[in-house]
Formats: structure tokens, sequence, C-alpha cells
């Protein structure tokens, strides 16, 4: 699908806008002052797959943890800070970038100054808007609504642009998709900038899954955003988990395995539910992007594995082994996931492999 263009601005090492593949983010939860801790959470996000990790910068002493933290970090830092631009200030000496609300931080002095900063080493600003902190004359007269938090994005990104600053990324999040989704959709042409995609506060695993994929995969399905982050109560590496696969599931980035399985239905005639657990658990290792079924009977195995380019069709205590839409052993059932698996290694090798 064709992307919205925007401006590339980096991230630390990370390309983001003008093309570059969707990077996902994450943030930590530990106080950041405790370095170990936070260093511990981020190495857990870089080996699940995070690109770039967010950091709470509110107090000085959190700001102050910023160098060490920023020298034993594999990822790219962002530090995150609100009302007090002096924290912001010693952040800009060695993170990667700084995210603000510029109409919180106070004058336009203040803001100057955090804009130097910035320049200086050359790092960008994250504007970010959430539509519960919205300033109190722009809820004023549009209400809590998403034309409100494009107002107030356009007013943020103004206050940037006058001080001959663009290297910015721009994010709108609100706790409910249709407002989250609206207010992306209707900012997108009107500016330049790469926009960091989420629902904020979207709650549990469960839900926070189900708002994130519908609100974040709206986006991607129009072509917009340029980074993103799936918000969630729980576990870091649930949150990246999820990011990469509304991606591969939108279409945009194609890595590991696309698996197709049977709904549950009275036709099966294999423990379906086990096997493709087995098959999932088995090929988390693998980066190269295929397609690969399993099917649990007759109905619909042979028309799906033959589009896919590994598959298992079930019958009736045997099953078939198609690679490429033709079949290459027919086996009992307790050995088929095994050759399976065995036929995914050596496609996942040829391609990687370019052959």
């Amino acid at each position: 699908m064709e992307r919205y263009p925007t401006k590339q601005i980096h991230v630390g090492g990370v390309a983001v806008g003008g093309g570059a593949p969707i990077s996902v983010q994450s943030m930590t939860f530990s106080r950041t002052a405790d370095v170990a801790e936070t260093v511990e959470q981020i190495k857990r996000l870089h080996f699940a797959g995070c690109d770039i990790v967010r950091v709470a910068v509110p107090e000085e002493e959190d700001a102050r943890a910023l160098k060490e933290i920023k020298e034993r970090s594999p990822l790219p830092i962002v530090a995150d800070i609100h009302f007090n631009y002096r924290l912001a200030l010693i952040a800009a000496e060695v993170v990667d970038c700084i995210r603000i609300n510029p109409g919180n931080i106070g004058s336009k002095k203040r803001i100057r100054e955090v804009v130097k900063a910035c320049k200086e080493r050359s790092i960008p600003i994250r504007i970010g808007i959430n539509a519960g902190s919205l300033e109190r004359e722009i809820e004023g007269r549009y209400g809590a609504t998403a034309e409100a938090m494009v107002q107030s994005a356009l007013y943020h990104i103004r206050l940037l642009e006058d001080l001959d600053f663009t290297d910015i990324k721009v994010s709108m999040k609100a706790s409910d998709v249709p407002r989250t989704v609206e207010a992306y959709r209707k900012l997108r042409p009107l500016v330049p900038y790469p926009f960091h995609l989420g629902v904020t506060e979207a709650g549990t695993l469960f839900h926070g899954t189900i708002k994130s994929a519908i609100g974040i995969g709206s986006l991607l399905l129009d072509g917009i955003g340029d980074t993103l982050r799936v918000s969630l109560t729980g576990e870091l590496e649930k949150e990246v988990e999820v990011g990469r696969a509304i991606l591969k599931d939108a279409g945009v980035a194609r890595e590991g395995l696309n698996i197709i399985s049977c709904p549950t239905c009275g036709r099966i005639e294999a423990d379906l539910v086990k096997a493709v657990a087995e098959v999932e658990e088995r090929t988390r290792h693998i980066k190269t992007p295929l397609t690969v079924s399993v099917m649990g009977c007759a109905v619909n195995a042979i028309g799906e594995a033959k589009h896919a380019d590994v598959a298992i069709a079930y019958g009736k205590g045997s099953g078939l082994i198609m690679v490429e839409g033709e079949v290459v052993a027919k086996l009992p059932e307790e050995e088929l996931v095994d050759r399976f698996l065995h036929e995914v290694e050596k496609m996942a090798r040829k391609r990687s492999s370019g052959k």
C-alpha cells in the first residue's frame, strides 16, 4: 500500500518517516533514576524486537541518570518531559529525542531554549497530544474532540516552526479508537511530519490488543503512520509482540510466519489447537517471511494449502505435507508436525539465501 510521504527524521540510528520502515516503540515502567532496573527493561525490549524506547523524566534525578542509561542502552532513547523545561535541557545533552507538549513547557523563551538544545545535537522533538490534557482554551472552543486534538497539534507545531525547527514527530492519542483515528486522519494532509501512532491507556492485554489493532491497523491501511506503540497494562514484551503482529497482519511489514489455521468446527479431524500452538512456539525464531497453513479437514485444507509456502492438510488419522502447492509426503497424524516444521525451516533457509 502507498504511504503518505513525510519528512524523514532520525532517532539515534533509526530513520523515521520518509519511506523508512515503520518502527515499534515501547516505554519502561521503572523509575528512570534506577539505572540498573531501567537498563534491564530496555534490554528486555531490545531482545523482544523493539526499535526505540521512551523513558519518563519527571524529576531532576531521572534526568541526571540518562547519561549512564544511554551509555548502556542498545536502543535509541526518547526522554518524556512534562512541565519542567530544565529537565529537557539536561536530557537533550545525551538522549536521541525529546518528547514534550510545547504548550505545557511554559513561555516561548523556555520553548526556545529547548529547541536550541535539540538543534545543537541535531535531535528531534516529538509533540505528544493527549485527549485528556488539552489546552483549556482549545478544549473550551472545540470540546474534547478529534478537532480539538488537531488544533492543539497545529498550535504546537507552529510554535516550533516559528523557531525554525522542523525535526518533528507528532502523536495524537485518545483512550477511544474513533477519536484517535479521526484526529490522525484530519491532521495527516495538513502537515509533512512523521506520525507516531497509538491508542493511549488502551487497557489490559485483551482489550488493549483489540483497541490497538483496530485503531493502529485502520491508520496503517490508510497509509498513515511512521512509528507506533501498543499501550498495554502488562508485560513489556507484549507491547512489542502485538505491535509487530499489527504491522505484519496489516500487510505493512513482512517478517516471520503468517500462520493460517482453521476455526474450530465439527469437521476438524485432528487436535488442531495443539498443533497450531506447537507450530507457533517452535517457529518464533524464524524471521523470514513465509505463509504457512495448518488446516484440520478436507473442506478447506487443500485449497488453502495450495497457496501456502508450506502446509499441513489433516485427514482422519493422517494427512498431507505440501510445499508450494505440491504434496511431498503423506504421514500418520503423529508425524505431521515434525515433518511440517522441517519443511518450514528448509524453506526459510532457502528464501533467506535467495535461492
